[in-house]
């Protein structure tokens, strides 16, 4: 039986990406920790988020499409990203919301309360008070290691067929079903932090990808062999998978679940700091050796953004 950690990454489409940097890095104060591009389309950028050190279960990331069309959220996809932050950091976040104008709401899930807000091109996020996981050191203006975000706390899970999703997170995925409360279904994973998925019990319409919306969610393998194991695993289990892929930060298979959500696989090593020094991830665009003749290029056709402080 193998059993994943929880959460490596969340992938999701969004509109500017100024528009994109200024909310997580300046409104969430995240780390950018790696500028890059799809590598299965070179012409859009590929921006990573997360802790001081990029680690997993810290990671969203991003293509963002400017001026492209808006996504529908619906059954199929990640319908709540959550982010964990320190006991007692709730009132900074909430204060924070209200002087950035940028609307919240509170909800009681579990026996935790949830700080509810979207981003500014749809995609749903939620702040919940957590005592596990590993403090964040990256600082940005106000945002101390005392209220910032640690990493994820998990996600809500969308799905055509609740049933059977919940049965992939245990059976396949290795996650433990943990409680019911209304329309919502809690699993665990073992990990400190992306660690805790709800499945609404309820469909929804089906959701249409845009900007807005996540792409897929990406759960951790320790190392290249036990990524191979998961390959294995997954299509014992009946599912199509694809061959592994090199993302040059980790290696990943894909397959989907049946309830349409897509699943990723993705190793915890090589990480964000191979290329870049640590102290240095995220300053300046890092191309994939296939892509590096045409940095010029590139370079010209993405639109170019800041990392600015928002206070």
């Amino acid at each position: 039986m193998k059993k994943t950690a929880g959460i490596h990454h969340i992938t999701a489409i969004v509109g500017h990406p100024q528009e994109n940097v200024d909310f997580y890095a300046g409104v969430l104060g995240l780390r950018m920790v790696k500028q890059t591009v799809n590598f299965d389309d070179p012409g859009t950028y590929h921006l990573y988020f997360g802790s001081e050190g990029g680690k997993p279960g810290t990671i969203i990331t991003f293509f963002p499409w400017a001026n492209a069309y808006q996504g529908k959220i619906g059954a199929g996809q990640v319908g709540v990203t959550s982010y964990v932050i320190p006991k007692g950091a709730m009132p900074f976040w909430e204060e924070r919301l209200e002087r950035l104008n940028i609307p919240f709401a509170k909800e009681e899930r579990f026996g935790e309360t949830n700080l509810l807000f979207e981003d500014p091109h749809g995609l749903q996020l939620e702040l919940v008070e957590r005592e596990a996981g590993e403090v964040n050191r990256y600082e940005s203006g106000s945002i101390t290691p005392e209220v910032a975000i640690k990493g994820f706390g998990g996600a809500t899970l969308l799905s055509a067929r609740p049933e059977q999703t919940g049965k992939t997170l245990v059976d396949v995925m290795g996650l433990e079903k943990v409680g019911e409360e209304g329309d919502f279904t809690r699993y665990r994973a073992y990990g400190d932090i992306g660690n805790v998925i709800d499945v609404k019990q309820t469909p929804l319409g089906r959701g249409q990808m845009g900007v807005g919306t996540v792409h897929h969610i990406a759960w951790r393998a320790e190392d290249d062999q036990d990524h191979l194991g998961w390959q294995e695993h997954v299509r014992n289990q009946g599912y199509g998978v694809t061959e592994v892929k090199n993302r040059n930060y980790f290696n990943a298979i894909y397959f989907r679940e049946h309830g349409e959500i897509l699943f990723e696989i993705a190793t915890d090593p090589p990480g964000f700091s191979h290329d870049e020094t640590p102290e240095t991830m995220g300053e300046k665009l890092m191309l994939p050796e296939q892509y590096e003749p045409r940095r010029t290029q590139l370079t010209e056709s993405l639109i170019p953004f800041e990392i600015r402080q928002i206070d």
